[in-house]
């Protein structure tokens, strides 16, 4: 599958939780950073994702912000 996110990092699931609706996944990518998705509970169960998976995190932004404090 092709994407247009150019942003692209390999890791593990570390952790999942399930809602009613919505999931948040964890993932550890290198360097020990965490980062975390939300999807619906329809597309968690179409991956089949689970702890101990690799996955690619592919990140698309239309806006970064830097605040300066």
């Amino acid at each position: 599958m092709k994407i247009g996110a150019r942003n692209r990092l390999e890791g593990d699931v570390t952790e999942i939780k399930r809602g009613t609706v919505m999931s948040q996944v964890k993932v550890r990518v290198a360097g020990g950073a965490i980062m975390e998705s939300v999807m619906t509970l329809d597309s968690l169960d179409e991956l089949g994702l689970k702890i101990g998976d690799k996955v690619r995190v592919a990140v698309k932004a239309v806006n970064v912000m830097l605040i300066k404090p």
